[in-house]
C-alpha cells in the first residue's frame, strides 16, 4: 500500500524515557521520504486512546507506535478488525510485538522505512471478554498463575524503581509457590481441572522480553498456542526459568502443551495479564481471532 500521511502515538516513558528521542528520529525518516506526520502524545492511557480514536476517524493510512509492548496494545484496542495498520518503531524494554515480526530494534530510521515501504501481512490477535463482557485485545501472550502473581506484587511495590522492583517480586513470589487450582475448557471439550504453577495463551511466541512461553505458536493460524507448567519445586521452577529463553522447556516433564480456538480459564484470585499490563480478572474467555490486524511488516 501507499503510505504518504501516517500517525505517530509516541509512549514517552518507554524505553527508560528513550521513546521521545526515538520518535524525532523516526519522524525526521517520515519526513525526508515525503510523508506527512501526525503527531500523538497523550497525558495518560486514556487521553491517548481518545488521541488515536479522533486520528482514525480523521484518516490516516497507518497508526505508527514509538515504545513498547503497552503501548502497541493501546493502539490494538482502537486497531482490532479495522482498516488501518499498525506500524511500529520499536522503543521499549520487552519489544516482543518487534521480535515476533522482524523489526528493526535500535534503529528507529529503518523501522520507519519499514512503514514508508508499505508492506502488509494480516495477522491474528488475541481476544480476552470477563464475565461482565468487557474485551480486551492483545498481541503477544496472555498468561496467569505464577507471573501473573509477580505482576501483581511488582504494581503494589514503590520501591525500588525499574527491573530490579520486578526482580525482588519474583523472589517474593517464589518463597510462596504453591499449585493453583485452575479449570481450563478447550473449545467444546469437557472441563478440565488441573493444578498449575503457570498457563501462557500465546498468539505470537513470546513475552517477557524475549521468553519463549509459547514456541510453537503461529500469529496467522487462527489457534492459540497453551503452555502449562505443573511445578510446586522452587529449586525446578528456577531451574526451568533459563530454558524458556530457548523454548525448549516444552520438553520437560512438568510442562504441557495444548492448542485452541477458545479457551475458558478460571482459577480463583488470578489475574490476567496480557502484554505486559492487568488484562481481567480471571475467569476469562480467551480467543484467537483470525485476520484481526493489519501491521507493516519488512518484505521477504
Amino acid at each position: 500500500m501507499t503510505i504518504s500521511r501516517v500517525t505517530v502515538l509516541t509512549n514517552p516513558l518507554s524505553g527508560h524515557g528513550n521513546a521521545p528521542h526515538a520518535a524525532e528520529r523516526a519522524v525526521a525518516q517520515f519526513q525526508r521520504r515525503g510523508v506527512d506526520v501526525c503527531e500523538l502524545v497523550g497525558t495518560d492511557a486514556a487521553h491517548a486512546r481518545r488521541l488515536v480514536d479522533d486520528a482514525l476517524e480523521a484518516g490516516t493510512d497507518a497508526l505508527v507506535v514509538v515504545g513498547g509492548d503497552g503501548v502497541i496494545s493501546l493502539a490494538l484496542q482502537s486497531l482490532a478488525r479495522g482498516d488501518v495498520p499498525l506500524g511500529i518503531i520499536p522503543a521499549g524494554t520487552g519489544n516482543d510485538h518487534a521480535r515476533e515480526y522482524r523489526l528493526p530494534t535500535g534503529d528507529p530510521e529503518a523501522a520507519a522505512d519499514v512503514v514508508v515501504t508499505g508492506h502488509t501481512e494480516t495477522v491474528d490477535l488475541g481476544r480476552i471478554e470477563d464475565t461482565a463482557g468487557a474485551v480486551k485485545w492483545f498481541g503477544t501472550v496472555m498468561a496467569a498463575g505464577f507471573d501473573s502473581l509477580v505482576s501483581d506484587r511488582t504494581n503494589r511495590m514503590r520501591w525500588p524503581h525499574g527491573r530490579m522492583r520486578y526482580n525482588l517480586a519474583m523472589i517474593a513470589e517464589i518463597s510462596k509457590l504453591r499449585l493453583l487450582p485452575f479449570r481450563l475448557t478447550f473449545d467444546d471439550s469437557p472441563e478440565m481441572q488441573t493444578d498449575l504453577t503457570l498457563a501462557a495463551f500465546g498468539n505470537t511466541r513470546s513475552y517477557g522480553g524475549g521468553m519463549l512461553i509459547c514456541p510453537g505458536a503461529d500469529h496467522a493460524d487462527g489457534l492459540l498456542d497453551v503452555t502449562m507448567i505443573t511445578s510446586a519445586s522452587r529449586t525446578r521452577l528456577v531451574r526451568l526459568f533459563p530454558t524458556v529463553f530457548k523454548g525448549t522447556h516444552v520438553d520437560l516433564d512438568e510442562v504441557s502443551t495444548r492448542r485452541a480456538r477458545t479457551v475458558h480459564v478460571e482459577c480463583p484470585g488470578i489475574n490476567a495479564y496480557a502484554d505486559g499490563d492487568f488484562a481481567a480478572a480471571l475467569p476469562v474467555t480467551v480467543s484467537a481471532v483470525p485476520d484481526s490486524l493489519s501491521i507493516l511488516v519488512p518484505q521477504g
